[in-house]
């Protein structure tokens, strides 16, 4: 039933436009057709024992973090067999105590199309969640203890790796215990993302976003029994993750009926090349991904697929992603689907509405280096690999594109000493980091710049107050070398790398704690180590139609250590003794030679890759 509803509003929303449709919802559906959560029965005594309805969860307490700790939630029925490419469903009612103390089986993944990747089993009953939340002890007895703000982190991967296993220990306890942790997973590759007119005639499209809708909405419903407000969620996330957080901005047109969550952290957003969902595209991934799995000559492909055996999925999901031609991509990512997704990021951030008040937006200084190949040497190569990677762009796009990003006039790089630029005076990004220089460093910043820094501008711009609104916007940049995509991931999360000092770890996590707790990534509370002085995060510029500033998260001091890198050279580093933190504030609109201005031009050209 929920299904057809969904299929019915998708059918409404047209195939030219795609403009957002009002989803159909009975009495046991709500937003999306998504099926409504049970109402929780009263609880016990035992505050580690949470009654769902569907289900009850033990959790386990820590005398020492004084956390509250519940891994391995259901928040959905297994979405296998006939489920397969459906909405999420509540799962079934199970009345026996399950010890929450193990984290959930992890999602079948579809790895990045660089060459080597081995294939990784996954589980298709993989839509668990964990909470972590700190144990509240009313200072009043007749008086409940208040609920603390909860921050939602959505794991990344390019939509088809990743997991949340993180321990947030570390993160809450250095923000004094201030708020709850809630960390999902979602469907991935083909399993998540897979797209046609057939899977959307038959199913849904981006199962893996409505799977993030349905855990958000579990959260809506439930986090106050764990000490959280409903009312004060923070999403966040990584890479695929902040794309993910991005999509949630302008799911259903910046205008969703239902609120999912009022602030929203993005590292690193991610921009994939967003289709309609029955564009040539996905569909013909759609029948590479049946014909790899023995469905391809089936009279009722998608039906074949539902039937199939979990292993032949899994193999060709894997498979149909690795060998994509351009470098570093993945097959199976989200699409314009006409209810949800209703434009693409670079129309509606542009436009506006959007969903959410605060924003904290971070790249890194790094973020290309994983996604580019080696040897792109001469001019012609990084021609060559500019029309693989956007292959929508035409030669005149090309050739505006390279006078975009050209390199410091009489800048020479042979010497072959590679060093971190400092963003402000040449040489910049478009000539050298520790990565490469030249040609190849060239291409690492105009992937790093069009796929993940541009769409964090975009980002801020869309949240950036303006006449009538109480939105904010704020923006950083980890600079930490070697400041690769993903390096940052630790300093929040742990474990920290030896290059991140403890008093940057604890700057950095007060930062997101910031935004979570008082709607402003600016510190305010005395860390428990001693913090280089002065800091502009202890009074953190917003973004304002006149002013676009970043914070550059960056430390100075510290021992140097070579550390062999994934490309065969080494990177310098610097690790304790000695590290103390060195933040600044940038104009983010000359930022590494005009970045704001490189991203105008990406803006331009959005239609042809399209992003």
């Amino acid at each position: 039933m929920a299904r057809l509803l969904y299929s019915t509003a998708l059918a409404l929303a047209g195939l030219v436009s795609l403009a957002c449709a009002v989803p159909a919802t009975s009495p046991d559906t709500g937003f999306l057709g998504l099926p409504s959560f049970p109402t929780p029965p009263s609880q016990g005594s035992d505050p580690l024992t949470v009654n769902l309805g569907y289900g009850v969860y033990q959790g386990t307490h820590n005398a020492t973090t004084n956390l509250n700790v519940w891994k391995g939630i259901g928040y959905a029925a297994p979405p296998v067999g006939s489920l397969r490419w459906q909405l999420p469903h509540v799962p079934k009612t199970n009345k026996t105590v399950v010890v929450a103390d193990t984290y959930g089986p992890t999602c079948p993944v579809a790895p990045p199309s660089v060459p080597g990747t081995p294939f990784s089993p996954g589980d298709e009953d993989c839509l668990y969640l964990n909470v972590f939340a700190p144990s509240i002890i009313s200072t009043t007895a007749k008086k409940p203890a208040a609920k603390l703000p909860v921050l939602v982190y959505i794991h990344g991967g390019g939509y088809g790796g990743g997991d949340n296993r993180y321990d947030m220990t570390g993160f809450i306890n250095d923000n004094n215990n201030e708020f709850v942790v809630v960390a999902i997973q979602y469907r991935l590759g083909a399993f998540g993302w897979l797209s046609s007119a057939d899977v959307h005639k038959n199913g849904v499209v981006n199962a893996g976003l409505l799977d993030q809708v349905q855990a958000l909405l579990w959260v809506q419903n439930y986090i106050g029994l764990f000490g959280g407000d409903p009312n004060r969620v923070t999403i966040s996330g990584e890479s695929a993750g902040a794309g993910s957080v991005m999509y949630h901005a302008i799911g259903y047109g910046g205008n969703t009926p239902v609120t999912l969550f009022r602030n929203g952290i993005a590292a690193s957003p991610y921009l994939v090349p967003q289709y309609n969902y029955d564009a040539a595209v996905p569909t013909q991934r759609y029948h590479d991904f049946a014909t790899a799995a023995g469905c391809g000559t089936a009279k009722d492909i998608f039906a074949c697929l539902v039937a199939a055996d979990t292993w032949a999925l899994q193999y060709a999901s894997s498979n149909v992603s690795v060998e994509q031609t351009a470098f570093a991509t993945w097959a199976f990512v989200p699409v314009t689907d006409g209810v949800y997704v209703c434009q693409r990021p670079s129309v509606q951030l542009a436009t506006g509405p959007t969903n959410g008040v605060h924003l904290l937006v971070g790249n890194n200084a790094d973020e290309g280096a994983l996604f580019v190949p080696g040897g792109l040497s001469t001019q012609d190569a990084l021609v060559s690999w500019i029309h693989s990677s956007f292959p929508g762009l035409s030669d005149t796009n090309v050739t505006a594109l390279l006078a975009a990003y050209k390199p410091t006039p009489g800048y020479n790089a042979s010497n072959g000493l590679l060093f971190e630029t400092n963003g402000i005076s040449p040489p910049t990004a478009n000539d050298i980091s520790q990565a490469g220089a030249g040609t190849q460093q060239l291409a690492y910043n105009i992937y790093a710049e069009s796929t993940f820094v541009c769409p964090a501008y975009w980002l801020t711009g869309a949240f950036t107050p303006a006449s009538g609104n109480k939105k904010s916007a704020f923006q950083y940049q980890y600079s930490v070398p070697f400041a690769f995509h993903t390096s940052d991931m630790a300093a929040y999360f742990g474990p920290a790398t030896a290059n991140q000092g403890p008093d940057f770890v604890v700057a950095f996590r007060q930062i997101w704690g910031g935004l979570v707790v008082r709607d402003d990534p600016s510190i305010v509370s005395t860390p428990s180590v001693t913090l280089s002085s002065p800091l502009p995060a202890f009074a953190f510029p917003s973004w304002t139609p006149t002013s676009h500033r970043l914070v550059v998260l960056n430390e100075t001091g510290g021992v140097p250590v070579e550390v062999p890198e994934f490309w065969g050279g080494v990177s310098l580093q610097y690790n304790d003794p000695g590290l103390q933190n060195h933040f600044t504030i940038a104009n983010a609109t000359s930022w590494e030679g005009g970045r704001e201005a490189r991203c105008n031009f990406w803006k331009s050209v959005a239609p042809f890759l399209p992003q």
